[in-house]
């Protein structure tokens, strides 16, 4: 057996003390075939500093040998020593058999420093020596993608996937599908999707499948995946939402209504699944079991402008004009604001007979809904109710500029003449 072979064998039985103590002794006695396999080993065991003096001692032997100053120089990268990494590969000149893969090293060097461009112009030098090379279109399209340049990617990655189906550990059909989702090519993902399934099964390439199913508006085919989802592992909690909505969308509002719920037996402090629990409920006329959701989400986050926004309409739907000023004034008072808020202070003070101050918040909403046809009309009428003439006539006439079909309001403006 060889030594680095032992050395190997006695780490996996727990020696590591012995383990160590031959390694020395290669280092000190061994050959340098010997040596150069052992700081391989070390490497792949994250011993850097122990591989590094190694493939120096070696580098002093062997001053020419690219293949040492490249292992050297990704040493360096997982030491963070990037810029004695840099000196070694921009030593290797574009003859050099070596040199695609220093301009690799050299591009996720860049990359790593956020300098994406200087990346990117490494790896089409690459390219333009080995345009045959998967690593390099790979590389290139991993760029491109994590550079959201989706477009670009897919020109790379289909190159790799007509030569092989993975590389690096990532599946090409995964990536590509990926892409066209993000492109918002919903349709054009799922064949991939299917395709990336087929070479490795796995939850989470799974529940993506469902989710572009469900942005692609094909509700069966998301409800058959997210299905298959929940049968290979119940406890995801994502697919819950997404297969509740799937549901509602087919118009299976009680079927909606049971996924959201079991969801809620995996991870009851879920507050989007809370929300959307709360949503469907009121679908169903459960009013009471509504707000009681809404109100677990708050209490979670006291700042989910979506839970606020539908408890208030609740308590407006209960005539509890007082609780919406105390639940909008509690957010404010914890550090959030939405423009919203005023518009809902402004009907609920309205309500209350609080004139002045329901104005005031009117006033402000108006910068942020001057365009929005609901607000104009809640704010023309109450300035036409407070007698504000001129100014509600300027309401109506902007919100007949929008809505020239409201008759409603063409037949109010006839009070102005």
């Amino acid at each position: 057996m060889k030594t680095v072979d032992q050395i190997v064998q006695l780490v996996e039985q727990g020696d590591v003390e012995r383990a160590l103590a031959l390694a020395e002794q290669v280092k000190q006695n061994g050959n340098d075939e010997e040596r150069y396999m052992l700081a391989d080993q070390l490497f792949s065991w994250g011993l850097l500093e122990e591989a590094e003096s190694l493939v120096r001692m070696l580098l002093t032997r062997y001053p020419d040998e690219r293949e040492l100053q490249l292992f050297l120089a990704e040493i360096y990268t997982e030491m963070d020593k990037e810029e004695e990494a840099l000196e070694l590969l921009m030593d290797i000149e574009e003859d050099d058999p070596y040199y695609v893969r220093a301009c690799l090293l050299m591009a996720d060097l860049y990359q790593m420093q956020g300098l994406d461009e200087v990346s990117e112009q490494k790896l089409l030098k690459a390219y333009e020596n080995m345009p045959d090379e998967p690593l390099v279109q790979f590389a290139l399209a991993e760029l491109y993608f994590t550079t959201g340049q989706y477009q670009k990617s897919l020109l790379y990655y289909e190159q790799v996937i007509n030569k092989t189906k993975m590389l690096a550990g990532t599946v090409i059909a995964q990536r590509i599908a990926e892409a066209y989702s993000l492109l918002g090519e919903f349709e054009r993902s799922l064949s991939y999707y299917e395709e990336a399934l087929n070479e490795r099964f796995d939850v989470h390439t799974l529940f993506q499948y469902g989710f572009t199913a469900y942005q692609a508006e094909a509700y069966k085919t998301a409800i058959t995946k997210f299905s298959e989802l929940k049968v290979l592992d119940r406890e995801y909690v994502p697919l819950y939402l997404f297969l509740a909505k799937s549901y509602e969308q087919e118009g299976d509002i009680q079927q909606s209504y049971e996924i959201a719920k079991e969801g809620l037996t995996i991870d009851e402090w879920n507050k989007e699944l809370l929300v959307y629990v709360g949503k469907i409920a009121l679908k169903l006329g459960k009013r009471e079991e509504a707000l009681m959701y809404i109100e677990k989400a708050l209490d979670i986050d006291p700042g989910y402008l979506e839970a606020l926004f539908i408890q208030t309409s609740l308590l407006f739907h209960e005539e509890r004009y007082e609780d919406v000023v105390h639940v909008i004034q509690q957010a404010i008072d914890q550090g959030e604001y939405d423009p919203q808020f005023e518009w809902e202070l402004a009907k609920a003070k309205q309500k209350l007979e609080m004139y002045d101050q329901a104005l005031n918040h009117y006033e402000e909403a108006y910068t942020f809904f001057k365009d929005d046809p609901n607000f104009l009309y809640d704010f023309g009428y109450f300035l036409f109710e407070e007698g504000r003439r001129e100014r509600a006539k300027d309401i109506f006439e902007q919100l007949l500029r929008i809505d020239s079909t409201n008759e409603e309001i063409a037949h109010m403006m006839l009070q102005f003449e």
